[in-house]
C-alpha cells in the first residue's frame, strides 16, 4: 500500500551546506521514498480506519468522468472545477496546523509549509485522480482544523507512472517583454515506494510604466514625474516527495528547494513646474535574491486499533540579500545624492509536532496535538549615504538584529455526532517567549488560551447550517522588528521589539444550498472581535513603527455560487462568483476618532480577494464545446480601494477593474493549447499619497502625490499534457 503526495526539491541550486544536506538525505532515503501519490483508502496496517462516526450527507463526491467536460490535465485543473469551492493555500495563523490549506489527498493534509497545495496539486496527472470529495463535516477521522470544507483528492492505487509537463510564453506589450516558464513532474512507483518528482522555472520579465503629479496643501500642481519601472529575473523550484510503508508505519519524505533572482529599476524624471526650481532624475534599483529550502520528515501508525500516532518534523531555511540604491542628478547631468541599502538576512524554522487521533468512544473523534517551534531571524543592514562630500555609512536604529521564538503549543479537540447534528469542539493552550538582541533588546513571554466550537446542521447533501466561535491567534512577521529603509518614499521604516501578536474572537454563520449536479449558494456572515490589533504606531509625529494600536472589530458577508446557464441556453455553461462586503473599525492612535482598519500598502498586482478594504467581486465564466474539444471564458475581476494610515501620511491604492480571457482546446495529439487575453482593460494602478506638515489630520496637508501605472495587457500561450 502506499502514502500520500508531497514533495521535496532537485538539489540544482546551490544552497551553501543545505545542498549538501539534499543530497545527502536524497542518498539516504533511497530505500525510503522520493515522493507520494497514494494513500490506502482500505484498512490496511497504519492505514486511516473508517471512524464510527457516520459519513451520510457528510460529503459530496465528484469523480473523475465529472471533470472530463474541463478537458483537466492536472488535478488543479479538476480542483479549480469544483462547484462551490474555492482552494485556499493557507494563511497567517501560528503553528504547522495554521498553515494548511483546505486540501487533503487520500485523508490526509500535505506535511508542507512552503509547498503550497496549488503547486502540489499542479504536479499530479489528472489520469492519477479517481474522484474528489468535497467534505463539509467529519468524515472518517479527518480533522477539518475548523474549515467550513475540505477537498479530498483520492488517486488511483493502481495509477500507472505519469509525465506531466506545461510550457507558455506570455508577452507584455507594456514594456515588451517575453516570459517562458516551463514545468515538468514524475510520478510513480519503484521498490514499493511512491514517489512525484518536479521542477519549475520562470523567466521574469515586469513592468509599470506611469505618472505623478505632484500638489501642494491647496491643490496647485507644482510637479509632474514620469516613471519608467520595469523588472527581470528568474523563479526556479525543484520538488521532491517520497513515502513508503514500513511494515505497519507509513514514513514520508518531503522536501522543496527554490531559487528567485530579481532586478528592478525606475526612473523617475522630475519636471517642476514653479519658476526658478530645475529639473532632476532619480534611478532607483532594487535587486533580490532569496534561497529556500524545507525538509519535512513524518510517521504514522496505528498504534492500537483505536488510536492513530503521526509525528511530523520540518526544518526550512530562508536566505534573502536585498540590495537597493537611489542616485539623483541635476539638469547638467551632476549627481547631487547617492544612498545605497544593503541588507543580508536569514531565517529559520524548525517544528516537531505529535498528532494522535482515538475514536474508542462511539460518535466521537477525539484528537489531541502537541507542538513545539523555534523560529529565528538575523538580520543585518548597511546604509551608504554621499551627499557629495564621498559615501558616509549612515546607521539605521533597529536594523542590525537577532530575532528568535520558542513556542509551545498543546491542543485538545473532540467531534460529536448526534444525528444530523454534529459539535466540533476543543480547546488549546499555547506558550512562547521572544528575544531581541543587536540593536534592540528586549525578552517577552506570552500564554494564549485558544478554545473554538463549530456546530454544523445537514439536513441533507443539498442543505447546511453551519455556526463557528473560535479565538485564533495571529502569527507575527519577524521583518516587522527589524528597521528598513525605502528610497522611493524618501521613508525609514522601524521595527518595534515589543510587538505582540494579534488575537481574534472569531463568530460566524453560514448556510448553504446545492441545487442538481453543478449549482450551490453559500452565504457566510462574520463579525471578529480583535485584540491588539496589528498596525502601524506612531512614536513620534513624523515616524511610526508596526505596533498595537488597541482593539477592533471586523464584519462582513461572503456570497459564493455556482451557477450552471443550461437554462438561458448557454449549454455547458457555468459562472461562478465570489463576492464579499465588509466594515470594520478601530481608533486611530493619531487622532483618537473611529476609522477603518489598515490595508496591505504597495501596488497590488494580482488582486486579492481577502484585504482591509470594502468589498471584492471575483466572476468567473466557462463554457464547454464537448464535441469539439473546445472551451472558452472570462473572469472579472475588482475590488475596493486600499487605506494605509501612517502617522503623518494616508496612502489610498486602487487597482480597478481586471479582465482576463481565454479559449483552449485539446484536439490534437491529447496537448491542451490554451491562448489568454490577460489584463485586457490594462487596469491602473493608482496611489494617492498625502503628505502632512505635523500628524495626519491634526495638521494642514503639506504636499501629496498622485500616482497612476499600467501594468500593461499582456498574452499568454500555454501548452500542457500528460503521458
Amino acid at each position: 500500500m502506499t502514502g500520500r503526495l508531497q514533495y521535496y526539491c532537485l538539489p540544482g541550486i546551490k544552497l551553501g551546506g543545505l545542498a549538501v544536506l539534499v543530497a545527502a538525505s536524497q542518498l539516504s532515503i533511497s530505500g525510503l521514498a522520493l515522493a507520494q501519490d497514494t494513500v490506502p483508502n482500505s484498512v490496511t496496517p497504519g492505514s486511516r480506519a473508517e471512524s464510527p462516526i457516520d459519513a451520510e450527507n457528510q460529503l459530496v463526491s465528484y469523480d473523475a468522468s465529472f471533470f472530463d467536460r474541463y478537458q483537466p490535465n492536472t488535478a488543479l485543473d479538476m480542483v479549480n472545477q469544483l462547484p462551490g469551492f474555492q482552494l485556499d493555500d493557507g494563511d497567517d495563523r501560528r503553528g504547522f496546523g495554521g498553515s494548511l490549506g483546505n486540501l487533503l489527498i487520500n485523508d490526509r493534509y500535505p506535511s508542507a509549509k512552503q509547498d503550497k497545495p496549488s503547486t502540489i496539486l499542479s504536479r499530479i496527472a489528472a489520469s492519477r485522480v479517481a474522484r474528489i470529495e468535497l467534505i463539509r463535516n467529519q468524515v472518517r477521522d479527518i480533522d477539518l482544523r475548523g474549515r467550513p470544507v475540505v477537498a479530498n483528492l483520492v488517486l488511483a492505487e493502481d495509477g500507472k507512472a505519469a509525465t506531466r509537463w506545461e510550457v507558455s510564453l506570455r508577452k507584455n506589450f507594456a514594456i515588451s517583454a517575453l516570459t517562458p516558464t516551463g514545468s515538468i513532474s514524475i510520478s510513480d512507483r519503484r521498490h514499493s515506494t511512491d514517489f512525484n518528482i518536479g521542477f519549475d522555472i520562470r523567466k521574469a520579465g515586469y513592468g509599470d510604466p506611469g505618472v505623478e503629479d505632484v500638489l501642494d496643501g491647496s491643490g496647485t500642481l507644482f510637479e509632474e514625474r514620469e516613471i519608467d519601472h520595469a523588472g527581470k529575473g528568474f523563479t526556479t523550484n525543484g520538488y521532491l516527495n517520497a513515502s513508503r510503508w514500513f511494515g505497519a508505519t507509513l514514513l514520508q519524505f518531503n522536501s522543496t528547494i527554490g531559487l528567485e533572482v530579481r532586478k528592478e529599476d525606475q526612473h523617475t524624471a522630475n519636471h517642476p513646474l514653479a519658476a526658478g526650481v530645475t529639473p532632476s532624475d532619480d534611478f532607483f534599483v532594487n535587486d533580490r535574491r532569496n534561497e529556500k529550502i524545507e525538509i519535512v520528515l513524518d510517521a504514522e501508525r496505528s498504534l492500537m486499533p483505536s488510536l492513530l500516532g503521526k509525528g511530523i518534523l520540518l526544518f526550512s531555511r530562508l536566505d534573502q540579500t536585498p540590495f537597493s540604491s537611489q542616485q539623483t542628478f541635476d539638469e547638467s547631468g551632476n549627481q547631487t545624492l547617492y544612498r545605497q541599502a544593503d541588507t543580508d538576512a536569514r531565517s529559520t524554522e524548525n517544528i516537531a509536532r505529535l498528532e494522535f487521533d482515538w475514536t474508542g468512544i462511539a460518535n466521537h473523534l477525539v484528537k489531541v496535538t502537541m507542538e513545539g517551534a523555534r523560529n529565528v531571524l538575523d538580520s543585518k543592514l548597511e546604509q551608504i549615504v554621499d551627499t557629495g562630500d564621498g559615501p558616509e555609512v549612515v546607521p539605521v536604529p533597529g536594523a542590525n538584529t537577532r530575532v528568535e521564538e520558542v513556542r509551545g503549543e498543546i491542543q485538545l479537540n473532540d467531534t460529536f455526532l448526534v444525528g444530523k447534528l454534529e459539535l466540533n469542539y476543543g480547546v488549546g493552550a499555547e506558550t512562547s517567549t521572544i528575544k531581541q538582541s543587536g540593536d534592540a533588546q528586549a525578552k517577552r513571554s506570552f500564554f494564549y488560551i485558544k478554545p473554538h466550537a463549530t456546530l454544523s446542521y445537514a439536513a441533507n447533501q443539498q442543505r447546511q447550517t453551519r455556526l463557528r466561535i473560535a479565538r485564533e491567534v495571529s502569527q507575527l512577521d519577524f521583518k516587522d522588528f527589524v528597521s528598513a529603509t525605502i528610497f522611493v518614499d524618501d521613508n525609514v521604516v522601524l521595527g518595534n521589539p515589543d510587538l505582540r501578536p494579534e488575537t481574534t474572537w472569531i463568530a460566524e454563520v453560514s448556510e448553504e444550498r446545492r441545487f442538481g449536479e453543478l449549482g450551490v449558494v453559500k452565504l457566510t456572515a462574520f463579525h471578529h472581535w480583535i485584540t491588539d490589533v496589528e498596525d502601524l504606531l506612531p512614536l513620534s509625529t513624523d515616524v511610526e513603527a508596526p505596533g498595537n494600536i488597541g482593539n477592533g472589530r471586523r464584519w462582513g458577508v461572503i456570497l459564493e455560487t455556482t451557477v450552471p446557464l443550461d437554462s438561458i441556453g448557454l449549454r455547458a455553461a457555468r459562472i461562478d462568483v465570489k463576492a464579499r462586503w465588509q466594515d470594520s473599525v478601530v481608533v486611530d492612535p493619531v487622532t483618537g476618532i473611529d476609522r477603518v482598519l489598515s490595508a496591505e500598502g504597495g501596488d497590488g498586482g494580482g488582486l486579492k480577494f481577502r484585504d482591509e478594504n470594502k468589498y471584492a467581486l471575483f466572476v468567473d465564466f466557462r463554457q464547454d464545446f464537448d464535441a469539439a474539444r473546445v472551451a472558452w471564458g472570462w473572469n472579472f475581476v475588482t475590488r475596493a480601494e486600499r487605506p494605509l494610515f501612517r502617522v503623518d501620511e494616508l496612502d489610498v491604492f486602487d487597482e480597478g477593474t481586471e479582465l482576463n480571457v481565454f479559449i483552449e482546446t485539446t484536439r490534437w495529439f491529447g496537448i491542451k493549447i490554451r491562448f489568454s487575453g490577460l489584463n485586457i482593460l490594462d487596469f491602473r494602478q493608482s496611489r494617492d499619497r498625502a503628505v502632512y506638515v505635523g500628524e495626519r489630520d491634526l495638521s494642514p496637508v503639506e504636499f501629496r502625490e498622485l500616482r497612476t501605472l499600467t501594468n500593461g495587457s499582456r498574452i499568454l500561450l500555454t501548452l500542457s499534457g500528460a503521458f
